[in-house]
């Protein structure tokens, strides 16, 4: 990884309020496409008691399995209500996706995640509060991540799959110390971003979304009227192409 971009930002409401936060931009490439089939690593923690990891954590941007699916990956924010639409179209396509939390709308809307995972959908860590995570200093960066963890095994009796930073495309070196210490063993990073977090008109998402390939990771976001309004269409345009949507477990399986 060779820099870092944060020049933009999206408003999601969060839960029962609304909040500024900071929209998860791309940066540089971190020089690889992403690990190789059957080499994610070790298991992700299933509780919080199970420890820091033995060191960083590894980084999956894209898979190399040839498979034909996608992950498509949400940031989880905003209104319950437009979660529900997500959610609902999803289950019409017998899509699963992985859901990617933050911990700010865990305590302000947690039927949210509930609701998820009662949809058979897995669940990641998106930080507590959506803040520039690569400017932190590791003490309150780790808390970042640690705070939303024990919300999340509060609220669904797991930490999560996986970890992913904000207001980042991929993860800093630092950031993946970070999560490794406080227990992840992968930090979900994407290869396409659908800027759906600008509410753009649905086909300016679905164009977006084009982009992916076998292996992509696809970044979206459940706040967002755009997204749920464009998601049939990117549904029926992945399986038009013949693309599945899996977890990202699976798709790095």
């Amino acid at each position: 990884m060779t820099g870092r971009e944060v020049s933009r930002r999206g408003l999601l409401g969060l839960g029962l309020g609304a909040a500024v936060l900071a929209g998860c931009q791309a940066g540089s490439s971190p020089g690889s496409s992403g690990p190789s089939p059957g080499s994610p690593g070790s298991a992700p923690p299933t509780s919080t008691t199970t420890g820091a990891q033995a060191g960083p954590a590894q980084q999956l941007v894209r898979a190399e399995s040839g498979r034909p699916e996608v992950a498509l990956t949400f940031h989880g924010a905003g209104e319950l209500s437009l979660t529900r639409r997500v959610l609902d179209v999803l289950a019409q396509h017998q899509a699963q996706v992985t859901v990617l939390a933050v911990g700010t709308w865990l305590a302000s809307a947690p039927d949210g995640i509930r609701m998820v995972r009662d949809g058979g959908h897995e669940i990641g860590n998106h930080t507590w509060s959506h803040g520039d995570l690569a400017h932190m200093a590791p003490s309150p960066m780790r808390t970042e991540i640690e705070r939303c963890r024990d919300e999340l095994d509060r609220l669904t009796g797991g930490p999560g799959t996986f970890f992913r930073p904000s207001q980042g495309q991929y993860a800093t070196p630092a950031e993946l110390t970070e999560a490794g210490r406080a227990g992840y063993a992968r930090v979900l990073s994407y290869d396409v971003d659908s800027l759906d977090w600008t509410d753009p008109a649905p086909e300016r998402i679905r164009r977006a979304v084009a982009a992916a390939r076998a292996g992509s990771v696809v970044s979206m976001h459940l706040g967002h009227p755009a997204t749920a309004a464009a998601l049939p269409g990117v549904l029926a345009d992945l399986a038009g192409r013949g693309l599945r949507p899996v977890t990202a477990t699976r798709l790095f399986t």
